[in-house]
């Protein structure tokens, strides 16, 4: 079994390079990373100085082009 779609998902976790290890065995594939810092996140979470470090997935659907 594989995971056909997710949209748009934000899971908070400890360790994220264990997240990512553990979505790449779902079948996804690590678009890209990056660290995030500045004002319009703090206004996005509610949070002030929010300093984050972000994984972008995608499904093999999305690699293949589809939706």
């Amino acid at each position: 079994m594989s995971l056909l779609r997710m949209d748009n998902v934000l899971i908070v976790v400890d360790d994220l390079e264990a997240a990512t290890a553990f979505f790449v065995e779902l079948g996804m594939e690590l678009e890209g990373e990056a660290s995030v810092q500045a004002r319009w996140v703090d206004r996005v979470v509610g949070l002030d100085d929010v300093r984050q470090n972000v994984a972008m997935m995608r499904t093999w659907m999305a690699m293949a082009g589809s939706s």
